[in-house]
């Protein structure tokens, strides 16, 4: 893609999705501690996940899990006659 494009690239979505993740997560009093202990993913990757986008997509969705997120992936990759 043009690096002029006016959509959004790849890395600018894992930026925004791990800004508002951190945003959820201190909003609910959470430490990355008890985040990953309660959710089964390593705080490594937690950590990674804050600060680069990174992070598969099994530990993200146990992440929305636990912070009661879960459903902002229901309309994902929904064709346009489902939306």
């Amino acid at each position: 893609m043009h690096p002029y494009s006016i959509h959004k690239q790849p890395t600018t979505v894992l930026t925004e999705v791990s800004v508002r993740f951190k945003k959820l997560r201190k909003a609910q009093n959470m430490s990355q501690v008890v985040l990953a202990d309660r959710s089964g993913v390593s705080l490594g990757s937690l950590k990674r996940f804050e600060t680069t986008g990174k992070i598969s997509l099994e530990s993200l969705l146990k992440l929305a899990h636990l912070l009661d997120r879960l459903a902002d992936f229901d309309s994902l990759f929904l064709s346009e006659d489902h939306a």
